[in-house]
């Protein structure tokens, strides 16, 4: 085991699966103890019995501001205080702007830009209110900067999370509080694996990606356990690309594809 985090409390959204349990296991494999939450409670009650007593799990919707309330306040009630967050939460449809219903608009924009506001904001109040500072990580895209066919609601979360990651590092810089994002191009995840295994998708995703492979959880929670160390203690309202040079090319044409 490492120590990178130890002594260290963090909550992660999303925690369930994908790049949020990735992000989990290494956060304890360094020392930490955490709160996972998610929305899946069958999940949850499996990671809690795979990943011991050092974590706790909390059934929360993001878009529910006292349920992510409750669970800043549990880990301060289980483990003393916060020092760390991921906000990992999301999710996405797929419909060209015109037929993009009000309804999928609302949900992408609720779940993946207003869970980030509401988990930020009350993680923040506990971080200040412990007085030693913190790090809080947001899950952004490589669609916060390029567009993608389709994905108009993604697209605009993302990018609202990107410059909330600017905002809440300018605004808590004071309360040595950072606030970094992470942009991940097309990770291998339950989220993205229906799409990514239409004929053709993954080929356009690789086609533009120069280092030519998609990525795992794995490198997302590597990125996430340098920005949470002291070894990022300078680094601050920057969201890192990790996408395999993906943002230097062009996204696919998924319509086309789509369309068979």
């Amino acid at each position: 085991m490492g120590g990178r985090l130890a002594g260290r409390v963090a909550v992660i959204t999303g925690g369930a699966s994908g790049i949020g349990l990735a992000i989990a296991e290494r956060f304890l494999a360094e020392g930490a103890k955490l709160v996972l939450a998610d929305l899946n409670a069958p999940l949850l009650a499996q990671r809690q019995t795979e990943l011991g007593d050092d974590v706790a799990t909390r059934t929360v919707d993001v878009r529910i501001e006292a349920q992510v309330e409750e669970m800043v306040a549990l880990a301060v009630k289980r483990f003393g205080g916060l020092d760390l967050a991921v906000n990992s939460a999301g999710l996405a449809t797929w419909a060209p702007i015109v037929d993009h219903t009000e309804e999928q608009w609302d949900t992408v924009l609720d779940v993946c830009l207003k869970g980030v506001f509401l988990s930020l904001k009350h993680e923040a109040r506990q971080m200040r209110a412990g007085g030693a500072g913190g790090a809080i990580i947001n899950i952004a895209s490589l669609n916060a900067f390029q567009p993608g066919e389709g994905m108009s609601a993604y697209c605009a979360a993302k990018a609202g999370v990107e410059m909330i990651t600017r905002v809440a590092a300018m605004e808590l810089g004071g309360d040595d509080i950072r606030v970094c994002g992470i942009a991940p191009g097309l990770v291998d995840t339950p989220l993205t694996t229906p799409l990514a295994n239409l004929p053709g998708v993954r080929e356009a995703y690789l086609e533009n990606t120069p280092l030519g492979r998609v990525g795992t959880p794995a490198d997302i929670a590597a990125a996430a356990l340098f920005l949470a160390s002291e070894e990022a203690s300078w680094v601050s309202g920057t969201t890192l690309s990790l996408d395999g040079a993906a943002n230097t090319k062009r996204y696919p044409e998924l319509m086309k594809l789509l369309a068979g």
